[in-house]
């Protein structure tokens, strides 16, 4: 079955804003702000694409404006993809969840991700939470470095993430991390290249985390509003308000 990727180049409205949250050309974040206020958190949203600077945050434009039609703010963020260093990865991380809810004014957040946006939404959940989080939505995650890595996902993507194998890095591996103390919500399709092992690996290791298994569903999915899973990724978003 072929993977439908229609949704990384699909056309969709600009950003309400662009926001800045460092001095490097990546540290920006796109933001799409309903009319008027839902009471709904705000979604800081993680971009994937294996960790690889090929991959930016454009192709979330159609999942965030969906998102602001059904009356949620978005701020979707980039960051520097830079191989063999992922500790300047996370550091972007980090800093645009301690700058952006500020800047839009919010002062609840749900955080999500897609793909190793997920991972990345993972780990913060853990190493930095931002102020006011609600809850973490992770989609088709890479949420299992050990795992991944042995697979061989995205030709040797998490090691070229790393700079070598996930063995010494527990720090970076939400498996492997301590339990996020907010709630955690994976949500991953049965036909994913990214096998759903790699999900149930974190909700074993992780028991009060919830899996959403989705049958049928591929990898971009459920990042694509226009998709049967789209559905369950806004239900899912629904119960952390």
């Amino acid at each position: 079955m072929l993977m439908d990727r229609s949704v990384l180049t699909r056309p969709a409205p600009e950003p309400d804003r662009t926001l800045r949250y460092g001095g490097e050309p990546e540290h920006v974040a796109d933001a799409w702000l309903p009319a008027t206020d839902t009471g709904r958190p705000l979604v800081v949203f993680i971009h994937g694409g294996y960790w690889r600077a090929e991959y930016d945050r454009v192709h979330t434009r159609p999942l965030a404006v969906a998102l602001r039609e059904d009356g949620w703010p978005v701020v979707s963020i980039e960051y520097r993809r830079l191989p063999g260093k992922p500790d300047e990865m996370v550091a972007d991380v980090r800093a645009a969840l301690s700058a952006l809810p500020e800047q839009v004014g919010a002062h609840e957040v749900v955080l999500a991700g897609h793909s190793a946006g997920g991972h990345l939404a993972l780990w913060a959940s853990v190493a930095c939470p931002p102020t006011g989080l609600l809850g973490t939505v992770a989609l088709a995650p890479v949420a299992d470095l050990m795992l991944a890595h042995r697979l061989g996902l995205g030709e040797g993507a998490v090691a070229e993430f790393l700079g070598g194998p996930p063995d010494g890095r527990a720090d970076l591996d939400p498996t492997r991390m301590p339990s996020p103390e907010c709630p955690v919500v994976l949500v991953h399709g049965t036909e994913d290249r990214l096998p759903v092992s790699v999900s149930e690996s974190y909700a074993q290791a992780h028991p009060a985390a919830k899996l959403v298994v989705v049958p049928g569903a591929a990898h971009f999915e459920v990042i694509d509003p226009r998709s049967a899973a789209w559905p369950v990724v806004t239900g899912e978003l629904a119960t952390l308000r």
